[in-house]
């Protein structure tokens, strides 16, 4: 028998190992595709359009051959970084099931939150069920058993050049995960599919992973920019309004009324929903809206994402206007926030937050501070005993905190409240289970998602009940108190919408909530308006007596035009005119001016009395002090 040379058998052994490496990546894209399960990367495109199934399979690709330098063993890198994707297309899957739409980067922001507070809450949206732990389980034994059994695929010393491979698929999956702006001539819209308004439009035609790539790259490559000349335009046409809205007087005998805002989770009027036009499931709802101000309201976000309507409501910055800042409390850097809270201050107002939860999740703790709250009170200062119903306090605990913080003397005070009782999911037991399946549901719900919409619906009567209890109660007050509430997004019922519809005819992330404003104290007429999240402490203000602050008098102007462009992320954007687009553009930058502190020095004089410019540069001074001052009470 005759041997082969030895440099012979030397670039078959290289060759074999070279076709090993390109199946498994071949593999790799496909098998990515199928975990995808998208028409745009499926293997059936690889023909048609590649670069779709590639483009979505490359970080990952990317990834399993940077292991394979580190580890020599081929089958333990691919599929590891197989598993490790597979793992991010899971919680996917749980997103869009629970929230309507799929991930984005700035949804990774929330793995700093599970250690506070955050995996109370956030794990309740993990599957209950064995199957998919053991899936994963087997799937982590499947990669330590080929750590362990897998021969390496090459010598450990190579001269030099398994470091230098290693270094440069390193760097270059370096440059990717920063966002450097040279992949945009691989991920961008032109080469693969992008909706900038919608990743599911997105993530449905170029993959999830092309779809979080150049959502990626759109937000680290973006910068909010104000353009000066917006005010002036903006004032051309509104500024006799707002003037006269800061002129309105306000009678000196009459005292600064104590305020409270009830934040009621997913809180939303169901009669838009087809199947119960005609329920009777709010009545107290109905009852004050009789003696006051309320109406649709227009919010941006949907099934979770509480603190992007709080951010708005605290502030009266739309997030339209900050399209990187999907979570504000997490992106926020300033210690000072221009906010209706630190307004309120101003005139003597003492603030405080209430919370039956973990101060640490979404960062309220911080975030409040530079809001410039005075006060949080948060779960561990709650009663021992405060009611329970299902998961989460009961929105009666919240109440009687509410009315043991509320004095009758002292200052003026400002209570803002974030209930938690009716939060998702809505697959744990309620305290009363007949009462829960006492409550009728329409027969086109399945019956997995007729339980959840009976729970959420238990749960939302209660903070109906409360609300009229509180009202109840503050009516008979000695001072007068203006009770402000509102719905911070619509409840996840993804399968329970699909199924009825909306008697609007429009999808679940186009929904407005529902809001309301009254003095229980003293009745007054209806009025029904339409207002977005935004432009409620600019109303708020007003109703209290306070016309000082020429921003939130041009969030009240504006109000009739811009309300109903507020939606959720991932809705269809809504139809424009010529004078609503101009509104919007000019808006744009005088949101980016206000957050930056920058807008005041651009109004005009009639907009800023003296006293009112040294007031509020004596007041940015005080609270920055007062923000390392004060602390925060938990």
């Amino acid at each position: 028998m005759t041997l082969a040379p030895p440099t012979l058998l030397s670039k078959r052994s290289v060759a074999v190992r070279a076709i090993l490496v390109l199946a498994l990546s071949a593999a790799f894209v496909l098998l990515t595709g199928l975990l995808d399960g998208n028409d745009g990367v499926a293997a059936s495109q690889l023909v048609a359009q590649p670069a779709f199934p590639l483009a979505n399979a490359m970080p990952g690709l990317m990834l399993a051959l940077l292991l394979l330098v580190l580890t020599r063993r081929s089958l333990l890198s691919f599929g590891l970084a197989y598993l490790m994707q597979g793992a991010m297309y899971g919680v996917n899957a749980l997103k869009v099931a629970n929230l309507g739409t799929p991930l984005l980067p700035a949804d990774f922001r929330m793995v700093d939150q599970l250690h506070k507070g955050g995996l109370h809450v956030l794990g309740s949206y993990l599957p209950h069920g064995p199957w998919p732990y053991l899936a994963l389980l087997g799937g982590i034994t499947l990669v330590a058993a080929i750590w362990r059994y897998e021969p390496p695929l090459f010598a450990e010393r190579t001269g030099g050049r398994r470091m230098v491979t290693g270094t440069l698929l390193g760097v270059t999956l370096a440059t990717l995960v920063l966002g450097m702006p040279g992949w945009r001539n691989v991920y961008n819209g032109h080469k693969l599919w992008m909706e900038p308004w919608s990743a599911t439009a997105t993530a449905s035609h170029s993959g999830l992973v092309s779809s979080l790539v150049m959502f990626h790259l759109q937000d680290r490559n973006s910068k909010q920019k104000a353009d000066p000349n917006a005010v002036n335009n903006l004032l051309q046409t509104t500024g006799d309004a707002v003037r006269a809205r800061m002129q309105a007087v306000a009678d000196p005998a009459t005292a600064l009324p104590d305020i409270v805002v009830i934040q009621s989770e997913s809180f939303f009027d169901p009669r838009i929903m087809r199947g119960y036009e005609n329920a009777k499931l709010t009545p107290n709802l109905d009852r004050l809206a009789a003696e006051g101000m309320s109406g649709p309201l227009h919010v941006p976000t949907y099934g979770g994402g509480t603190i992007r309507t709080e951010f708005e409501v605290l502030t009266g910055l739309s997030l339209r206007y900050f399209k990187n800042m999907q979570f504000p409390y997490l992106q926020m850097h300033d210690k000072v926030v221009p906010s209706m809270v630190r307004g309120l201050r101003a005139h003597g107002y003492e603030t405080v937050a209430i919370h039956g939860n973990d101060p640490t999740f979404w960062n309220r703790n911080t975030a409040f501070k530079a809001l410039g709250f005075d006060r949080f009170t948060s779960q561990s200062s709650f009663p021992a005993n405060a009611a329970m119903d299902g998961k989460y306090m009961a929105d009666s605990a919240m109440t009687d905190e509410i009315m043991a913080q509320l004095k009758d003397y002292g200052p003026p005070q400002f209570l803002f409240a974030i209930s938690l009782e009716a939060h998702g999911p809505y697959d744990v037991p309620p305290k009363d289970v007949a009462a829960r399946n006492a409550i009728l549901v329409p027969a086109a719900v399945n019956t997995k998602d007729k339980t959840e919409v009976q729970t959420y619906l238990y749960h939302m009567q209660h903070a109906d009940a409360e609300l009229g209890r509180l009202a109840d109660l503050l009516a008979k007050r000695n001072r007068p108190t203006l009770l402000l509430f509102y719905g911070d997004h619509l409840p996840g019922l993804t399968g329970a919408y699909r199924a009825t519809g909306f008697v609007d005819g429009q999808d679940m992330l186009a929904q407005a909530g529902t809001w309301l404003l009254v003095d229980p104290r003293n009745p007054g007429q209806p009025q029904r308006i339409d207002m977005a999240s935004w432009m409620l402490p600019g109303l708020l203000l007003e109703r209290a007596g306070i016309h000082d602050d020429a921003y939130f008098a041009l969030t009240q102007v504006l109000a009739p035009s811009l309300a109903d462009l507020t939606r959720a992320p991932g809705a269809i954007p809504p139809a424009v005119d010529n004078q609503q687009q101009l509104f919007d553009q000019d808006m744009a930058s005088v949101a980016v001016l206000r957050m930056k502190g920058k807008l005041d020095r651009l109004l005009p004089a009639s907009l800023l009395p003296a006293n009112t410019v040294v007031a509020k540069q004596d007041r940015d001074s005080s609270n920055v002090k007062a923000a390392a001052a004060i602390g925060m009470h938990h």
